[in-house]
């Protein structure tokens, strides 16, 4: 079944994981990591860009292979890049949720990038 763009229902807000495209110079995807706790109230997402470019020097952009969260092609998150960015700029619906696996690689480059302890 083809992604087709819908009006955003009440009360939607991008959950973390979720790959959404953000209307920005032009539509780009990118990954939800903040909490539902705060996507659901807060104003702005915290979310890692997503390209379509490898840069084989970064080992802080791990690979989403074509098809996971809905993305067509294989593609990298820059993980160095964490940014927030205005929820209401999201595209309803998203394309689709990353595997926890490819979560959690994200989470582990994230981590790297700003050299944030391991947790727990």
């Amino acid at each position: 079944m083809a992604w087709k763009r819908s009006a955003k229902p009440p009360g939607w807000y991008p959950k973390r994981g979720d790959v959404c495209l953000f209307a920005l110079d032009k539509e780009r995807p990118a990954v939800i990591i903040s909490t539902d706790a705060l996507n659901r109230f807060s104003l702005d997402v915290c979310v890692v860009p997503i390209s379509t470019v490898e840069h084989k020097q970064f080992s802080l952009r791990p690979k989403i292979a074509r098809g996971e969260g809905g993305l067509l092609k294989d593609s990298w998150a820059k993980c160095d890049q964490v940014t927030t960015l205005e929820k209401s700029l999201a595209v309803y619906p998203p394309l689709g949720m990353l595997p926890p696996e490819a979560l959690t690689r994200m989470e582990q480059a994230v981590r790297i990038a700003l050299e944030l302890p391991e947790g727990k």
